[in-house]
């Protein structure tokens, strides 16, 4: 008896995800470590200086983690309520935060009591961070005002009160130090010069504003609110440049890497969008667990850090990158090894043993061997299957149809399994490496089971649908068809005016010749 050969499915080439130098370079990261806060983490921010601690503001209390710690190397929490926003000045020196009950507290790094505490606003302090002198802080709360305040001093400077909602993000220029921008509920962005008694600049975002960032040269801005973001030029009062609308929910925080050509937004949905600076597309994005309320990226774009609605800190590191001259020196012993012995030609003395080779049959291959063709084809209208790899069902049909029993093996079954046939047949029909099998398969199934239309409200409507797909299909071969017509009418005229073209140069040739022979 000659042994079974199993069923071949047609490969046919996929296209494959499209890989980028972006993706990567995003890629180059490891597993995320977890790490798990007492609430929300409302904000994370990177130290300016080495060794990169990043400071993590979860309900009551503000953690400073070491770059790889996964325990926190140092805890303020001499809060009553909530902390808000933990900010790093520019050398890395001094924390400030804002609270539940409207007072600002600026920590020592080396310290744990705070140094100077800040108190005029009357609801809760979202929005807090330093001027580039150093000197001076700015703020923003839920009483929709925006303080300026003296560090040395600890008084107010002044307070504006042009916002008409809750103020809750900002930042300060690095070019100027007279200049920080925040946003509020209200949607609209305010820039503020510390030299003025009123903004200078008003930009209207359309949503509740919940993060802006400003560029390091300080002439493009970029706001988050609602599922868009939108990236303005300060520089031409204002003008919007793009609006970016890839979230499915409320962006909440934007960062830039370090060279500032890419930059990050993280949102409800779960997700993290990296774009180019240059052409504001996405060129890679992360998905998390949860909703993402704040995202920081270290100095050298070494680490990642999110925050989450649930208490999570994720944090992923950079791969280092391999040594290749370690690496060969490892594997060439393995190599050799392995390699011994395979070219390795039998003598005529020699006895030569073969190890039988056990083959694993697949189910619809174990049914196929053993005549049972209607179970066969059952297991290959599997959903994973029929989903992932349509190419083995339709394989397992054309063997059905070549052995001449495709017709019994498709007559005899109920609604549920009629449905789950028209459905696999309609959608796929239209494929070009399925049509021949299926137009077949179709065609039998409407002789089987054309007795029993209008029994079945189900088994109709995918009897419509195949009608329609095979419809449609039709009309699109159809205009292909003219579009080929067209294309070769085209390419005849341009043929014909070549031809003479060509024609008449040779005919201007030969009299010119004719001519000169007769001055002769």
């Amino acid at each position: 008896m000659a042994q079974y050969k199993p069923v071949v499915v047609q490969a046919c080439p996929k296209l494959g995800e499209r890989i980028t130098q972006d993706t990567l370079y995003w890629r180059g990261y490891k597993t995320p470590v977890q790490i798990k806060e007492f609430g929300a983490v409302t904000k994370i921010d990177f130290s300016p200086v080495p060794p990169y601690n990043y400071a993590v503001t979860a309900s009551s209390r503000i953690h400073i983690y070491g770059r790889y710690s996964q325990e926190p190397i140092k805890t303020f929490s001499r809060f009553r309520d909530a902390a808000y926003c933990a900010t790093y000045r520019d050398d890395g020196r001094l924390l400030a935060a804002g609270s539940e009950d409207g007072s600002i507290r600026l920590f020592d790094v080396s310290g744990r009591a705070p140094l100077r505490q800040f108190d005029g606003h009357t609801k809760p302090v979202h929005l807090v961070g330093f001027l580039s002198d150093k000197y001076r802080i700015f703020s923003g709360g839920d009483d929709y005002s925006s303080n300026l305040w003296d560090i040395p001093s600890a008084t107010e400077i002044i307070s504006y009160s042009e916002h008409s909602d809750y103020v809750r993000c900002g930042c300060a220029s690095k070019v100027n130090a007279d200049v920080f921008i925040t946003g509020s509920y209200d949607h609209t962005v305010k820039l503020f010069d510390a030299r003025t008694k009123s903004s200078v600049m008003t930009i209207e975002h359309g949503h509740p504003v919940e993060s802006v960032l400003l560029f390091p040269s300080g002439g493009l801005l970029v706001s988050a609110g609602g599922r868009y973001v939108k990236v303005w030029d300060v520089l031409k009062g204002g003008q919007l440049l793009v609006s970016l609308k890839n979230h499915h929910k409320t962006v909440t925080c934007l960062c830039l890497n370090s060279s500032g050509q890419r930059l990050l937004s993280g949102s409800l949905d779960r997700h993290v969008k990296i774009y180019s600076t240059t052409s504001y597309k996405v060129v890679h994005s992360f998905n998390y667990a949860t909703s993402i309320l704040s995202l920081a990226l270290s100095p050298e774009d070494e680490t990642i850090v999110v925050g989450m609605t649930n208490g999570v800190l994720n944090v992923k590191h950079r791969k280092p990158e391999e040594r290749n001259e370690t690496s060969q020196k490892k594997r060439q012993p393995a190599y050799r090894t392995y390699v011994k012995g395979r070219t390795y030609m039998p003598k005529q003395e020699d006895f030569c043993v073969s190890k039988p080779v056990k083959r694993v049959l697949r189910k619809y291959d174990k049914l196929l061997r053993s005549f049972q063709s209607s179970k066969a084809l059952d297991a290959v209208l599997e959903p994973p299957i029929m989903l992932h790899t349509p190419e083995v069902t339709v394989a397992v049909m054309q063997e059905l149809h070549r052995r001449g029993t495709l017709r019994s093996a498709l007559a005899g079954r109920d609604e549920k399994q009629v449905n789950l046939l028209l459905t696999f047949v309609a959608r796929r029909v239209i494929e070009p490496r399925f049509t021949p099998v299926l137009v077949t398969v179709a065609d039998m199934i409407t002789d089987i089971y054309q007795p029993v239309v209008g029994q079945s409200a189900i088994v109709d409507k995918q009897f419509l649908k195949l009608q329609e797909a095979i419809g449609k299909e039709i009309d699109y071969q159809e205009e292909l068809l003219e579009v080929l017509g067209m294309m070769d009418t085209l390419f005849a005229t341009f043929t014909k005016k070549t031809e003479m073209c060509l024609e008449e140069n040779e005919s201007n040739g030969l009299t010119e010749t004719v001519q000169t022979d007769r001055n002769y």
